[in-house]
């Protein structure tokens, strides 16, 4: 059995773990919102209003499990995403239409807002990736479709396809007023109670959320109209980007994993001793200053010549 669902070395690991994340996987969440069908349900079935935070936590602990998680760790999340899904419905006040929120249409753009938001942001952000990689890296997540209840099959597998189907839905998509202010909650969140003693900090979060609306496509930005948008405004995001992933780098581990809840933080423990198990070894610097553990893949042994046998 595999110690972790992606193993180190694959491109999911790699974009996965950089700390551009936290501005991806807002950038995601201000995408998603642009599916108006999607957004309505997000607004009636969760609680995102009283607590983006949490959203944004729980998302974040669904990325960590299936990607450093062991294989049934990530099963058994799975089946709760499944399950609770299969118990919430909403109605779609435009149409009178009540919706699953666990429809097939709806699966797909929410899996397709995150991965490109999570990709673009990670290439946007330095994070040094081939065209290539980029296209193993659809292909890998195809796999954690499955855990929502898709099949591979049902998601885009390579950049060509996923241009191909963000072309189609873009005109279903829209700035709705729960969307608009869905934005307006990420760019000022609530601060948990669980990170309360971090609350003096909180003015650090703007600069996160800024980037997240400034990546977003030209369109939607104009669409949603939270933020001014000036002249050259795009490569001052990239800019800014690539500052925050190098000022979250030098942040030691152990202060940096505060943010997560215990769940997440226990399992990348867990994953860490997998690992080692496994024959990997720790790569990189004193635990107590590393920004990130890196692991080196266990040696293979140089074949056999028919000499030795």
């Amino acid at each position: 059995m595999r110690p972790t669902v992606a193993a180190p070395e694959s491109v999911t690991w790699t974009v996965h773990l950089d700390r551009a994340m936290w501005v991806a996987g807002v950038r995601a969440l201000m995408l998603q919102a642009l599916h108006p069908v999607a957004m309505r349900g997000v607004w009636q079935r969760s609680d995102f209003r009283s607590d983006p935070t949490g959203r944004l936590l729980r998302t974040a602990h669904f990325v960590a499990v299936t990607t450093y998680g062991s294989p049934e760790e990530a099963d058994r999340l799975g089946e709760h995403v499944r399950r609770v899904h299969r118990s919430l419905s909403f109605t779609d006040p435009d149409t009178g239409r009540r919706h699953r929120v666990d429809e097939h249409d709806l699966l797909v753009w929410v899996h397709c807002a995150e991965v490109t938001s999570y990709l673009e942001t990670a290439v946007r952000a330095g994070v040094p990736l081939t065209p290539a990689e980029w296209d193993r890296y659809l292909d890998e997540q195809s796999t954690t479709a499955t855990y929502v209840g898709l099949s591979r099959d049902d998601v885009p597998r390579s950049v060509a396809d996923m241009r191909r189907y963000l072309a189609s839905v873009r005109p279903a998509l829209r700035v709705t007023p729960e969307a608009r202010l869905a934005v307006r909650f990420l760019l000022w969140p609530k601060v948990p109670d669980h990170l309360a003693a971090l609350a003096p900090l909180k003015p650090l979060w703007f600069p996160v959320g800024a980037l997240s609306y400034a990546t977003l496509p030209d369109w939607a930005r104009r669409e949603y109209g939270v933020l001014p948008s000036l002249p050259g405004a795009g490569a001052a995001a990239t800019a800014g980007l690539r500052a925050l992933r190098r000022g979250l780098d030098v942040v030691p581990e152990r202060y940096y994993n505060l943010i997560f809840d215990e769940a997440t933080v226990r399992s990348a423990e867990e994953a860490r001793e997998r690992l080692l198990a496994a024959g990997y070894r720790v790569e990189n610097g004193f635990r107590a200053l590393r920004s990130r553990t890196r692991f080196r893949p266990p040696e293979v042994p140089a074949p056999r010549s028919p000499a030795d046998a």
